[in-house]
């Protein structure tokens, strides 16, 4: 049985260095059969070295799981808090809210943007004129007066009710506030537009129209596409049943696809049909935006980590549990189950354990000086309830920093939530089928698709 991985360093070695609009977007849903938008990693256009891009990788994601976690347990988590304690990086990089772009057009006429893609929250809002107090952004900020299809949103709108928070303005109009878990928010009003994906208009899409937005980690778009489970979300807005992607590694500056609608099944011609993979999607009433799987246990190279079902469980109080999320990259797995994984990993690696606080993993060994892009690793495999096997490629968990010469292990602890991030995904294709709480995953080469 094999229980080592070939590390063929190709892909990720880091060189040195509501309303009247209402019936036509139910006419809208009818018409859908399918899109396919591309996404755009935050970093793809920033000239930066690949070292450069798994540090702001990391940095990212570590701010990214202590607001996830300030979200389900109410307390934020440092980055040295992480089993482990990697030091918090000081390179300069926002705080992320999303690791991917989507390009749309809002308004009638269509004006184009770019807003990050969030699979851990639900609402869709840009920033709109006349601003408050808003954040730079590369495009002009929206404004509603030019466009004949902008609509405001009544108190009395189902949609106003399905805000987590929500107030009624002297106009009636249907005020809205929304967080993120840490000192990000935006606040305005929800309003209804026509949306452009690709070449599909879309009519009467509810959106927040912020005029007062902050946050650090917004400023790589004009906003935000929710894509969560919750009643505000684009998948939602739209009927949509199912959306997939398929994301590429890292350091491909390519576009990676995002399928919504019936386009998001994979292929027959992408992935052989016995490589498909498919678990149950579980709900967390305290969060019901995250997308929720069983993980059952862990395969390090010959050990296989079984451990007791409260490990990985969502507890009574809404805490714990396992979130597949495509805006955090590294993984985090509760402290219980990083620490068997830590300890099987490193029993079966045959280098020397170095100090991988530079890049801001945990996990490091010193890289031979000769033949590295042969090095064998011990494989990983996430093993999840209905039997579906995540079975990793090595470049999907271990990097290297030609820099200093360590090779690490991208995954880290966590205390709240466990997270599946999105350098596992890479590669694979993620289908999330909300009409049938399934989660269905299978090896592909994105950039092909």
């Amino acid at each position: 049985m094999e229980v080592r991985r070939l590390l063929v360093l190709v892909i990720m070695v880091i060189a040195a260095g509501c309303c009247a609009s209402g019936g036509a977007l139910d006419a809208t849903r009818s018409q859908l059969k399918g899109l396919r938008v591309h996404l755009t990693h935050v970093d793809a256009h920033g000239n930066y070295s690949k070292q450069q891009l798994l540090q702001r990788a990391a940095r990212r994601s570590h701010h990214r799981m202590s607001r996830l976690v300030a979200r389900t347990t109410g307390v934020a988590m440092s980055t040295k808090a992480t089993a482990g304690g990697a030091a918090d990086l000081q390179a300069p990089v926002h705080t992320g809210n999303g690791e991917f772009l989507m390009d749309l057009s809002i308004g009638t006429p269509a004006l184009a943007y770019s807003a990050i893609v969030d699979t851990g929250s639900d609402l869709v809002w840009t920033q709109c004129q006349p601003c408050v107090d808003c954040f730079k952004q590369p495009t002009p900020v929206f404004d509603p007066s030019s466009s004949s299809t902008y609509a405001i949103v009544p108190c009395s709108s189902s949609y106003c009710g399905d805000l987590p928070t929500s107030t009624c303005t002297s106009s009636s109009k249907c005020g809205y506030t929304y967080t993120y878990g840490d000192a990000s928010w935006t606040q305005g009003v929800l309003a209804t537009e026509t949306f452009t994906l690709t070449k599909a208009k879309l009519p009467g899409v509810a959106f927040g129209c912020g005029d007062m937005n902050e946050g650090d980690g917004f400023s790589q778009g004009a906003g935000l596409v929710g894509l969560g489970r919750g009643p505000l979300s684009l998948v939602s807005k739209l009927g949509l049943e199912k959306f997939s992607y398929c994301l590429t590694s890292l350091d491909d500056t390519g576009k990676s696809p995002l399928f919504l609608g019936s386009l998001a099944d994979i292929s027959d011609s992408a992935a052989a049909a016995s490589s498909i993979q498919i678990t149950p999607l579980i709900k967390n009433p305290s969060q019901p935006s995250f997308y929720y799987v069983t993980l059952t246990g862990l395969t390090v190279g010959s050990a296989r980590i079984t451990l007791p079902s409260s490990a990985f469980a969502v507890r009574d109080d809404g805490t714990g549990g396992v979130i597949v999320d495509s805006g955090t990259s590294i993984t985090y797995l509760e402290v219980q189950g990083y620490r068997a994984l830590k300890k099987a990993f490193a029993a079966q690696m045959w280098l020397p354990a170095v100090d991988g606080s530079g890049v801001g993993l945990d996990l490091c060994f010193q890289a031979p000086a000769k033949g590295v892009d042969q090095v064998e690793v011990p494989k990983l495999v996430f093993h999840f309830d209905g039997g579906a096997d995540l079975d990793l490629p090595a470049e999907n968990y271990m990097v290297l920093d030609a820099g200093s010469g360590a090779l690490c292990l991208t995954v880290m602890g966590s205390r709240g939530l466990s997270i599946i991030g999105n350098f596992q995904q890479q590669n694979f294709q993620f289908v999330y089928d909300v009409g049938h709480d399934t989660l269905s995953f299978a090896p592909v080469q994105c950039d092909k698709l």
